[in-house]
């Protein structure tokens, strides 16, 4: 398919994910999210001007690091990367992120690396801690329980139009050029346990929580520093987590759970 030689940027940010498909599929997740990027390499070197290939890699490439060496957090991009053994499927798509890096580095076109963090929001599928604890509560019934998974790991989370509003910054900033950038939102770092509240919360029911043993390869903090993606951009994230969480429910109340709209699954 002939996609022409007149495009000034592209964004890169198909890949194979999901915990459930990389452990069912790490085959296809180390040989298709390469050839993707492969393709779309291609593509970039075809065009007439184009000013940037951005690739979205993530923030898994410091899950070898934080397993066997100390991993300061909140993480820096500059970090050395460690792999994490081979042979566990887990692997394939951390190492097929790492292994895309390489390449954007060494494909001789204008490019930005970004490791997206905990990015959510409408239309995210519900593949998600987020949209997953939304549906549970959305039908539990009063006095249930929602069961979570690594209930005292810690996260930060950034909501889709803090995350998009930085990825066109990005495009537009000369200094971003070469630089391999964090994304997301570096406070205020958050128990997978009070983002199961806070769902809760939002949906005005009297739920309770029931603690379950922690997810198998879950580190237990995973946060960016965001210094040098604030420097550059000269922006940092403005939606809050019970906002962000709150708008969250209301889209999926009425696009997903009430069924009054198109599906995101």
């Amino acid at each position: 398919m002939d996609l022409g030689i007149g495009f000034e940027a592209i964004y890169h940010l198909g890949a194979i994910i999901g915990v459930k498909n990389v452990l069912a599929r790490p085959f296809d997740v180390l040989v298709d999210n390469t050839r993707m990027l492969e393709n779309v390499i291609v593509l970039a070197r075809q065009q007439k001007s184009c000013s940037r290939l951005l690739f979205a890699s993530t923030s898994e490439v410091y899950a070898g690091t934080l397993k066997y060496f100390d991993l300061a957090v909140p993480t820096p991009e500059s970090v050395a990367l460690a792999v994490t053994a081979l042979n566990e499927p887990r692997t394939s798509y951390m190492l097929s992120k790492i292994m895309g890096e390489a390449m954007v580095q060494q494909a001789g076109v204008p490019f930005t690396i970004f490791r997206p963090h905990n990015v959510y929001g409408p239309r995210m599928g519900m593949a998600h801690v987020i949209p997953e604890q939304l549906k549970k509560a959305f039908e539990a019934k009063p006095g249930d329980q929602l069961e979570v998974r690594s209930p005292d790991h810690t996260r930060v989370f950034c909501y889709i139009d803090d995350a998009v509003e930085m990825l066109c910054k990005m495009l537009t900033t000369d200094s971003c050029v070469g630089q391999t950038l964090n994304l997301g939102t570096e406070a205020p770092e958050v128990t997978i346990r009070e983002v199961v509240q806070t769902c809760i919360a939002v949906t005005n029911k009297d739920l309770g929580v029931k603690d379950l043993a922690p997810t198998s390869g879950s580190p237990v903090r995973r946060a960016p520093d965001m210094c040098l993606t604030k420097n550059l951009l000269t922006y940092e994230s403005k939606v809050g987590l019970n906002e962000g969480i709150s708008r969250t429910w209301d889209w999926y109340c009425k696009q997903v759970f009430e069924n009054s709209g198109p599906s995101a699954r």
